[in-house]
């Protein structure tokens, strides 16, 4: 499979990261019990289950943001949630800790992030990402709970504080952007890596390459919405029904059929996150 095929999938995706209540414009929090017209998020888990999607895992950036996937998790039999605090977000770790801490055990919690480093941006000083990382790959020990990591220009970083803090058994490279190296160095620690639409991007061989490498048992797709729309739909707002066309891209560059991914990273969410997908 040379090309992206874009005919209709099999069924049984699951968006393994998304941000369902970042979906649309301004904060529609209040209006969830409402119409489903007028809430995107609604909307957008309607048309997933349309597209195929059997499950998605929301992911909690903060205090707020992980409240809003718990909820939505309590809402939704295809929703489970994480809880953490964003590399940008690290400066408010004194502030949140506490709640977010508590909020994590909730029985709809499925993992703890996204945590980790981003050093491109660095909305949070680089020792400030260090100390909410630490502390959260120590709750992700300590409840048994997967581990979602982010990673942006930050690699060595992130395999030097997951060496010293002992990696969770089941962790995943959410949004893989690294190459050939970074992956090889990835699955020696018996990380996931997960891929969302930058894989379908023109300038992204490195990414592809990664991907490649990794085996089936160790393969998952997301969307990251509403966020990195895959080809054909980049430069509009994301939404889960699109991890379809992720898994499609994954497959046409990887050389293996859609079926086979599709049942692969779907055996792999719930391994990782103790679903019954």
């Amino acid at each position: 499979m040379s090309e992206i095929d874009h005919a209709p999938s099999v069924p049984g995706w699951v968006d393994s990261h998304c941000h369902l209540g970042s979906l649309g414009a301004g904060d529609r929090a209040g209006d969830r019990a409402g119409d489903t017209a007028e809430d995107p998020t609604e909307d957008a888990i309607v048309q997933a289950r349309e597209s195929g999607v059997i499950a998605m895992v929301c992911v909690g950036t903060d205090l707020d943001s992980s409240r809003v996937a718990v909820e939505l998790a309590s809402l939704h039999d295809d929703v489970c949630a994480t809880v953490g605090l964003h590399p940008h977000d690290a400066s408010h770790l004194a502030s949140q800790w506490e709640a977010l801490a508590d909020l994590a055990r909730d029985e709809r919690v499925v993992a703890i992030g996204e945590a980790g480093f981003d050093h491109y941006y660095s909305h949070s000083a680089p020792p400030e990402q260090e100390a909410a990382f630490r502390a959260q790959i120590r709750l992700a020990h300590e409840l048994e709970r997967a581990l979602v990591v982010h990673s942006r220009d930050a690699w060595d970083d992130t395999f030097r504080v997951l060496a010293e803090e002992g990696m969770p058994a089941k962790t995943v490279l959410h949004c893989f952007t690294g190459g050939p190296v970074e992956a090889r160095r990835a699955l020696e620690t018996g990380a996931y890596l997960s891929f969302s639409g930058i894989i379908s991007f023109k300038n992204a061989a490195e990414v592809r390459e990664a991907a490649r490498l990794v085996p089936l048992d160790r393969l998952l797709v997301e969307t990251d919405a509403p966020y990195l729309a895959p080809v054909p739909h980049r430069g509009r707002e994301n939404r889960p029904a699109w991890v379809v066309e992720v898994g499609n891209a994954l497959a046409a560059r990887t050389g293996r059929d859609r079926a086979e991914i599709a049942a692969a990273t779907r055996a792999n969410a719930a391994t990782v996150f103790g679903h019954p997908f």
